[in-house]
């Protein structure tokens, strides 16, 4: 039963009127709240859908494509931030949820958690590894230098080259170096550079400024056309407490633009007093050793040998002599020392000779293959043995044998 006299709405009827109450109440149109990011999913569409929470209670939040593009960082769960936008209902599910046009983190800025972000993300995939950086050529004939053309940056350069090296030539690509173009114009002159071959060396950078004007700098694009570039490449972004991630990427980092074209080249007046000094020390090194020739072309001269010739011939055949008579006398007492040896062990030869002993009477017997007989056990009656004198040989005829 209905009760007489009461309002009856639909579904639908209410979500629209508590949807017109809440956009129609200019408190709800433009909030921050601050929270903790939970539940954070980032959908192929490209919007943004979170729940924002605290201690006690949680909100649903939606950020459409447009206004995401836009955030300078990647919101994360756990995160403690403050959401900008308008609390509106969805008609069809009948939930109020947050419509954010901004999230910024609480205690940090935007731009600095960015920083930190791509700084752990590059480093994780080795962009900044010290070896994989390049060498810079020690005198570059060509150096492109990337940045503004309307800054004092480059007039500084400029005029550092000219002291130090006026021998390298300059290439100026001007690129903004500030604004939402920035990035993609400095990270194409990375690569033309590159793919034409324009220079040795490349140097790119901005004078200081906040972070917010360094932050073209700071784009992952810019960092991987550095990364990517056969190039070396000098980062001169800004001034020395300014730190960016193409500092980080880059072969060599220089304080200052200044500082780049101090790095980038040697002082001419520096290499000329190095000539200088060696051009000193080879001349006295060839006086050193002309003194020395001369010194020893003076002994030389003042020999006997190059003052009297002949005399010194004379003395030299003189020796000669000497040491022929020398030879002689030590050829002639070799001889009779050999003689007298050889007649000594001709004299034992003779001695043992079996010669001598045959003379003395005995004889030397043998069989008929001419081998000596030293027992009657090798003959037997009837063998024809040999017998050797002294002075010629026998053959008998074994007749009887008498062992003793």
């Amino acid at each position: 039963m209905i009760a007489e006299g009461r309002m009856t709405l639909t579904v639908s009827e209410l979500n629209d009127a508590v949807k017109t109450l809440l956009e129609g109440d200019i408190r709800f149109t433009d909030l921050c709240v601050q929270g903790e990011l939970s539940n954070y999913k980032i959908y192929p569409s490209g919007h943004h859908y979170f729940t924002l929470k605290d201690q006690e209670s949680s909100l649903r939040c939606v950020m459409f494509r447009g206004n995401a593009s836009r955030l300078r960082f990647r919101p994360e769960n756990g995160m403690k931030v403050f959401v900008f936008g308008s609390l509106r209902v969805y008609p069809r599910d009948g939930a109020y949820q947050l419509y954010t046009s901004n999230i910024v983190p609480d205690g940090i800025g935007d731009l600095q958690i960015a920083f930190e972000q791509l700084k752990q993300r590059l480093e994780a995939e080795g962009l900044f590894e010290p070896s994989r950086k390049k060498a810079l050529p020690p005198f570059p004939e060509r150096v492109a230098i990337i940045t503004s053309s309307a800054g004092a940056a480059v007039h500084d350069m400029i005029r550092i080259f000219r002291q130090r090296w006026p021998m390298t030539k300059l290439i100026l690509l001007p690129v903004r170096v500030q604004g939402t173009e920035a990035p993609a114009e400095i990270a194409s002159a990375i690569r033309y550079a590159n793919r034409h071959h324009v220079a040795d060396l490349i140097i790119t950078g901005r004078g200081g400024g906040s972070l917010e004007d360094l932050w073209a700098f700071n784009d992952e694009r810019v960092a991987r056309a550095i990364y990517a570039s056969e190039i070396p490449v000098i980062s001169a972004v800004g001034h020395e407490p300014d730190v960016t991630i193409s500092d980080y990427v880059a072969d060599r980092r220089a304080s200052t633009p200044s500082n780049a074209a101090e790095i980038a080249v040697p002082d001419y007046r520096e290499i000329q007093d190095v000539l200088t000094g060696f051009s000193v020390r080879m001349n006295q090194a060839v006086s050193r050793q002309l003194l020395r020739q001369r010194q020893q072309l003076e002994s030389l001269r003042s020999r006997r040998v190059l003052a009297d010739a002949s005399s010194f011939v004379d003395i030299r055949r003189m020796e000669l002599d000497h040491i022929l008579a020398r030879l002689s006398s030590a050829g002639e007492r070799m001889l009779l020392e050999k003689r007298a040896g050889i007649g000594g062990l001709s004299a034992s030869l003779d001695a043992l000779s079996p010669l001598k002993v045959l003379a003395r009477g005995y004889a030397a017997a043998s069989d008929g293959s001419g081998k000596t007989l030293k027992s009657v056990r090798q003959l037997s009656p009837g063998d024809r043995i040999g017998l050797r004198l002294a002075d010629g040989r026998a053959a008998c005829l074994v007749e009887q044998l008498e062992e003793r």
